[in-house]
Order: C-alpha cells, then structure tokens, then sequence
C-alpha cells in the first residue's frame, strides 16, 4: 500500500516503521496515542475489516493498535453511527503512520515554511508539521465539527497551538495564503483551483488523486506555476476516505426498452485488483465511468461498467477455461470499446504503473500523462 523513503532512513524509537533523518525528531515527540479517542477500530489491511477497541476495556490492546503500522477509523457513517460494531462507511482516520512518514518527506519542507492541511482527522498529522515548523506556519483544516473539536482538544492538551479551522477545504482558506505548501489527507476526483491559487509559484501540492473509475488513489505532488498551472508526477499508490463534495454517487439504471449489442472478445479479464495499475490508469482515460466486478457462484467474474453522465453501461463475462467471453453494451456511449483501446494503449505503453505517470492541473481542468508532460495519456 505504501512505498517509504528508503535513504538515511531508521526505525523511530518505540515504533516499527521507518522514519526519514527529517522527522525523526517530530516522530519520537509526537506519538499517535496523544490524538486517538478512547474507541478506535484497528483496520486489518489484508482482510479488510476493522476491529473495536474500546481504551477502558483494553488499554493495553488500544496502546498497541496506536504504535502498530495499521490505519485507525477513528468515525464512520459522517458520525451518525452508533455502538462498537463497524459502520458502513469509515470516514475519518489515523492513517497508517509509515503513509504518513512517506508523505511527511514528500513534502519537502524546509524551516521557515508555511504550510496548509487539508483533513485535519485527529490532528496528529497537523501536531508532526507544527512540532518540525511551529505552530505559526501551520494551518489545518477540517470539514467536520466534531473531528474538528476532538482535534483542537487533543492539539491543546499536547501544546500545540497552530491554526485549526473547522471548514470546507474546497474553498481552502486565504487567511494565511500564500502557503509554500498544500498537502491533502482525503482522496480527490479533482484538484480545488483554490489550492492552487493559494500556493505560491514554485511551492507544493501533495495529495492523494484519482477518478471514478475505482477507489484507488496515487499521490500526486505538483509543482505550481506563475501562470497558474501545477504539474507533477505520481509517487505511489494509495487508497484515502475521499472529500465530502467529491464521493461516488452511482447512476441511476438506464431506461429499459434499449438496444443492447452483442459481441465477443478473446482476451482474459484486465487486471482489477486494489493496487493494479491498470484500473488507474483506465479512470485517466475513460473519464465519467465507474466500473464494478461481479462475483458469480460458479467463479465466474463479471466487468461492470457505467457512465456517470449518459445512459450507457457494459458488461463482460469471463469464465476459466473459455477462449472467448461475451460483452454486452447499451447506450451511444460504447463504453467496452473505450476500455478495449486503453487496454491496448496501456500494453502498448509497456504497461506502466502510477510512477510513470503525471498531472497537470489548468484553470479548465486536468489531463495526465506518461513520462512527460508533453505525452498525454
């Protein structure tokens, strides 16, 4: 899930993951534990599920679920869930303290710095940066009242007094703008123009980026430019709870009553797992599409795919041992012939991954690229 710096790097003191020479000092001084609540769900990364861990019932559980290398939901459900069981939907964490490591050392701060945070969560992010550049050059921003609350809380009690605002962070915040750096703690389908024009020439946005297509984020770091464009390349890939104003919303079925075509392909399924980078790759080029694998009964595996802005869907059935498999589509949009082209530019390209690609970000939009800015994807 995570790739961390590899040079001048050493176990931090109490902790089993990596931290660079930079952070080592903001680590040892600033543990997770300080800015936990006392519920927490330990995320198990290769099962999926999330385990509760109440602090008055099992300090000793929820003091090693702090110091583990693992993500922590911390709210879910937007905090209307109730209990100790899982929620549906996680959407506020500790992340994995090596991802925050990683991204700490992208950033590329240097003393003196101001700095913004997008998703302030339970402010142990925010204390990291305000421990390595003080309090007065860091700004947090947080969507949520009650993750906002319990953050300034645990902030305060650690002396941290840096800047934390409860606010949408699409509108950014211009009270301490120019920043020289923008970092991000939720997943984006598209990067907020005020960010960019918050950041001054030559200063950093990092955050994690991706499409509709999947879940599947890739951190991204942009340089920003005089004339109001940011451009960079993909470090690594991620997966983030996404920004409040940006999640999925899945369509509507389409009318009934449609023409469906028919056809047949002679290839196996593409590769959809997590981390794969084609799924990545295939939401920069189908833009507007999400897509979704069915399971069937007998292992079966069926590649959904739906428009976000017409009426068209197309599905494809792959089964072990057959040559050829059936692809049905409906709607103008024929949404299996797109995915066959960048499936084939994709090989063509040599099949690269996120670390090949880029991002430019105009005031009308954004495309990608391979290798260099100037070849598009």
């Amino acid at each position: 899930m995570t790739l961390v710096p590899e040079q001048e790097d050493r176990p931090c003191a109490g902790r089993s993951f990596p931290v660079s020479s930079d952070w080592a000092a903001a680590f040892d001084a600033v543990p997770r534990s300080l800015f936990l609540p006392g519920l927490v769900w330990a995320h198990d990364m290769a099962t999926g599920t999330s385990r509760a861990i109440d602090r008055t019932a099992d300090e000793a559980g929820w003091l090693a679920a702090a110091i583990t290398d693992i993500p922590i939901v911390t709210q879910w459900d937007d905090g209307q869930h109730r209990g100790t069981g899982p929620g549906t939907v996680p959407t506020s964490s500790a992340s994995q303290p090596s991802l925050v490591a990683s991204m700490l050392d992208h950033l590329q701060v240097k003393p003196g710095m101001r700095v913004i945070e997008q998703g302030t969560g339970t402010g142990w992010n925010a204390a990291l940066l305000a421990h390595r550049l003080g309090d007065a050059n860091v700004t947090t921003v947080e969507i949520d009242p009650q993750v906002a609350a319990h953050a300034r809380t645990r902030l305060h009690a650690a002396g941290y007094r840096l800047h934390a605002v409860c606010g949408d962070g699409v509108h950014g915040h211009s009270d301490g703008a120019p920043y020289d750096r923008t970092i991000a703690t939720y997943g984006l389908r598209g990067i907020p123009r005020v960010w960019i024009e918050q950041t001054r020439p030559g200063g950093l946005v990092l955050a994690p980026f991706g499409t509709y297509y999947s879940n599947a984020d890739a951190l991204v770091r942009l340089t920003v430019h005089a004339d109001g464009t940011a451009s960079g390349p993909f470090l690594q890939p991620v997966e983030f709870m996404k920004m409040r104003s940006q999640r999925l919303s899945w369509p509507a079925p389409p009318p009934t009553g449609g023409t469906v075509a028919e056809s047949t392909i002679a290839h196996a399924l593409p590769p959809h797992g997590k981390f794969d980078p084609f799924p990545f790759v295939a939401g920069l080029r189908l833009r507007d599409v999400t897509h979704a694998v069915q399971t069937h009964d007998d292992g079966a595996r069926t590649l959904w795919l739906y428009s976000l802005t017409a009426p068209a869907w197309a599905a494809a059935t792959f089964r072990e041992g057959e040559d050829v498999h059936h692809v049905r589509q409906y709607g103008d949009r024929r949404l299996w012939d797109d995915l066959e082209q960048t499936l084939a530019w994709w090989q063509h390209a040599g099949e690269p991954g996120v670390e090949r690609l880029g991002l430019t970000v105009t005031p009308t939009g954004w495309h990608a690229w391979l290798d260099d800015p100037d070849r598009p994807v």
